[in-house]
C-alpha cells in the first residue's frame, strides 16, 4: 500500500503499503559434447527436460494438469543424493557471480555440495535442465502471501483495495488455508524458495505457516501490526488521537505476534523463522516501537516494515516525531535487527541512504505493488546511493521472473523520463543488479551466508529456467542466459526446490495435487467476490 498523495508521484503503490486515498501476492554430459549427445546421455530416472522447449508439449501437460514426472518419489525425498545438469548455472567463485556452462550441481541432504562445469561423476538421481538456467531461489523481501489474488483483477480500474481484503478475514480458517495454498503455489511455481512474509493479520501469518510447513516452504513470516481489521482507522486518521488512543490494542497484537513467533521459531529445521512486522512508521508510536524492538530481539529473526512509502508518511513523522522516518527508526533502535523495509518512496536521500547502508537495511522494490500499471519507485536511485535493494512480490503478481523483469524495465523507463529533472543521482538498472538483488543481497539482509549463492555449502534452494524455448529463447541455448529472463514469466521455471526438497517439477506443482490447490484457491477467493457483489462494489470503471 504505497501512498498515491500528490507527494507520492514515481513512488509507486502496493495494497497494504498504500490502499487508496480514501481506504473503503544420469551422467552428465562430458564438455564438448553436442547437445544431441548431451540429452542422450543423461540417466538415473531423469527429469524430462523444459517442458518449453515444445509448444505440443506444454499443452499436453497442461491438459493432463500433472507433472509427467509427478510420481517419481524421489523429488520429493531430501536425503537422496540429486545432481542438477545445466545448460548454465549462475554460480558464486570468489565473491563474484558467475556464469557456468554445461555444468553439474551435486546435492547432498539440504545443501549443495559441489558445482563445477561438466560431469560429476556420482551414484545419484539426475535432474536434466541442458537447455536451462539455474540461479539461487528467489528471495522475496515483501510478500502478503494470502491476499494475493482476491485484489487481481478488479482493482486495476481505480477502485479501493480495503473492502477485499477486510473480507479476507471474514473467510473460515479452511478457506483462509485454501487461498493461502493458491499464492503460495503460484510463488514457488514463480521461482521464489524464501518469502519474508508480512501477513495482513495474526491469522493469516499463522495460515501461511500451516501451509508453508505442509510444503517445506522457507519463510519468514510476520502478522502486521496493527492488523488489518484495525489498520484504516489509524493510518487514515483525521485527528493523531487516533494514533494515541489505538496504542493499548497494538501492544497486545504485539503481544500475540510475540506467542506466534515463539511458538514457530525455527520450525520445520530452521525453515520457519518468524519476525516482527510493524506496518510503518505512521502508525506507531514510540511505545509500540519499543515493544517491536523486544520482541524482535527475543526473536532473532528481524523486522519488515512498509518504510518511508510516501511524502505523506514523511511529512507526517517529520510533525509527530522531527525525523525522517528512517531517523526515528534508527533513534528507537530498530536496525539493530536485521530490518527489511518496502517501497521508500518518500526518503530523504541527503540522510536515509547512509543510515540505511550503515546498518545493512535492506530496500524491498515490489515493482508490481499497486497490481498492474501501479506506477514505478525510486529503484534507479536507490542504486545510485549504494543502497540493497532486493525485488519484492508485493501482492497482485506472485510471478518473481515477471516483476524482476519489470524492476528492470520500469527501472530503466523511469531514468529515462525523469533523470533530466531529478535532483537524486540514479543509475540504470540491470538483470544482473535484479538478480544479485534477488538473492546474494536479501540473503545478506537476513544475514544468511548459507542462501542465495549456488556454492558448495550453501542451501539447496534452486529455481531452473527454461531460456531457449518459445517466446524465451531462440530454440538454442543462448550466449547471455541473463538477458533472456527479460523475456522470461513464471511459465518458464521448470523446476523448484528448497532445502533439496523439490518442489515444482517440469512447471507443476509436486508437493500437493495441483488441481484441488486450484479449485479450492478459486473457491475462497469467490467467497469474497460474492461478498463484493452483495455490497455492490463493482463499480463501473473507465474503459
Amino acid at each position: 500500500m504505497t501512498d498515491r498523495s500528490p507527494q507520492s508521484e514515481h513512488s509507486g503503490s502496493c495494497f497494504v503499503c498504500d490502499s487508496v486515498s480514501n481506504p473503503e501476492a544420469g551422467d552428465a554430459p562430458k564438455r564438448g559434447m553436442s547437445r544431441r549427445t548431451m540429452m542422450q546421455a543423461t540417466v538415473a530416472a531423469p527429469i524430462a527436460a523444459g517442458v518449453g522447449l515444445s509448444l505440443s508439449r506444454r499443452a499436453e501437460a497442461a491438459g493432463r494438469g500433472r507433472s509427467t514426472i509427478r510420481n517419481a518419489p524421489w523429488l520429493r525425498n531430501p536425503r537422496v543424493d540429486k545432481v542438477i545438469e545445466a545448460g548454465w548455472v549462475l554460480a558464486v567463485r570468489n565473491g563474484e557471480l558467475e556464469l557456468l556452462r554445461d555444468a553439474s550441481i551435486l546435492i547432498r541432504g539440504d545443501s549443495i555440495e559441489e558445482v563445477r562445469e561438466g560431469r560429476i561423476n556420482v551414484r545419484a538421481q539426475r535432474i536434466s535442465a541442458p537447455d536451462q538456467l539455474v540461479v539461487p531461489g528467489f528471495i522475496s523481501g515483501h510478500t502478503h502471501c494470502c491476499s494475493g489474488t482476491p485484489t487481481r483483477g478488479i482493482i486495476e480500474g481505480g477502485r479501493s483495495y480495503a473492502r477485499p481484503l477486510v473480507l479476507v478475514e471474514a473467510l473460515s480458517d479452511d478457506d483462509l488455508d485454501d487461498l493461502t495454498a493458491f499464492n503460495l503455489a503460484e510463488l514457488l511455481i514463480g521461482g521464489s524458495t524464501t518469502h519474508v512474509e508480512m501477513s495482513l493479520s495474526l491469522r493469516q501469518a499463522e495460515s501461511y505457516t500451516r501451509v508453508a510447513k505442509r510444503w517445506g516452504v522457507r519463510g519468514y513470516p510476520s502478522g502486521m501490526i496493527p492488523g488489518i481489521a484495525r489498520l484504516f482507522p489509524i493510518w487514515f486518521r483525521q485527528y493523531d488521537s487516533g494514533l494515541f488512543d489505538s496504542v493499548p490494542d497494538t501492544l497486545k497484537e504485539i503481544a500475540a505476534n510475540l506467542e506466534f513467533g515463539r511458538r514457530n521459531n525455527m520450525a520445520n529445521n530452521g525453515l520457519i523463522r518468524p519476525q516482527m512486522g510493524p506496518h510503518a512508521t505512521d502508525t506507531h508510536t514510540p511505545e509500540t516501537l519499543k515493544a517491536i524492538r523486544e520482541a524482535a530481539l527475543e526473536l532473532g529473526n528481524g523486522i519488515h516494515i512498509h518504510l518511508a512509502q510516501s511524502g505523506r508518511e514523511a511529512a507526517t513523522v517529520k510533525r509527530l516525531w522531527r525525523k525522517t522516518p528512517v531517523q526515528w527508526l534508527e533513534q528507537n533502535g530498530i536496525f539493530d535487527v536485521p530490518v527489511f523495509g518496502a517501497h521508500m518512496g518518500g526518503l530523504d536521500w541527503a540522510t536515509d541512504p547512509e543510515i540505511l547502508n550503515r546498518h545493512g537495511a535492506v530496500y524491498a522494490h515490489c515493482p508490481s505493488g499497486g497490481g498492474a500499471g501501479g506506477g514505478t519507485q525510486p529503484y534507479p536511485e536507490a542504486l545510485a546511493a549504494g543502497m540493497n535493494v532486493n525485488i519484492g512480490i508485493d501482492t497482485h503478481s506472485n510471478d518473481y521472473v515477471e516483476n524482476m523483469k519489470l524492476a528492470v524495465i520500469y527501472g530503466q523507463a523511469r531514468m529515462s523520463l525523469i533523470k533530466d529533472t531529478n535532483p537524486v543521482a540514479m543509475k540504470k538498472p540491470t538483470i544482473w543488479a535484479a538478480i544479485d538483488g534477488a538473492t546474494r543481497v536479501a540473503a545478506d539482509g537476513l544475514r544468511r551466508p548459507d542462501l542465495g549463492r549456488i556454492e558448495p555449502g550453501a542451501k539447496a534452494d534452486l529455481t531452473t529456467i527454461d531460456v531457449t524455448g518459445p517466446l524465451v529463447g531462440t530454440g538454442a541455448l543462448p550466449p547471455e542466459p541473463l538477458n533472456n529472463l527479460l523475456y522470461g514469466h513464471g511459465l518458464s521455471v521448470r523446476h523448484v526446490m528448497t532445502d533439496g526438497l523439490v518442489q515444482v517439477a517440469d512447471g507443476q506443482l509436486i508437493v500437493d495435487d495441483p488441481l484441488k490447490v486450484d479449485a479450492a484457491g478459486g473457491r475462497a477467493v469467490q467467497k469474497i467476490w460474492d461478498g463484493l457483489a452483495a455490497e455492490d462494489w463493482f463499480t463501473p470503471t473507465d474503459r
